[in-house]
């Protein structure tokens, strides 16, 4: 019966969140589980930048913590020659992107 409860818990913990602490303690476990993601930017039909080795993207809340900010920032490795391997001398970069106005595409690298 106390194994029971203490599967229950959880779930009943997890019902209870919002969306927004759902999606961060998602981000943390996909953290924790270790990812290896890729954001390509897109001006037109051409790919203009390319990150490497994001683990995730955040949502920038506002300064107040009430609400979110429309960008998107996270850290990676920025693929400077676009050849979608980590080469020497391409170093981990902070970076920002709109949510609006920025075309992107955000994946895990499947190699």
């Amino acid at each position: 019966m106390r194994v029971a409860a203490l599967l229950f818990l959880p779930l009943l913990f997890a019902a209870g969140c919002t969306q927004e602490t759902q999606n961060k303690f998602g981000r943390a476990v996909q953290n924790w589980t270790g990812t290896d993601g890729v954001l390509e930017v897109y001006g037109g039909d051409k790919l203009v930048k390319r990150f490497l080795k994001i683990d995730k993207l955040s949502t920038a809340t506002a300064t107040d913590g009430k609400g979110s900010r429309p960008y998107r920032f996270g850290y990676g490795i920025l693929d400077a020659n676009l050849n979608g391997v980590v080469d020497k001398g391409e170093n981990k970069v902070y970076f920002e992107f709109s949510d609006y106005s920025t075309p992107y595409i955000f994946f895990e690298n499947p190699q």
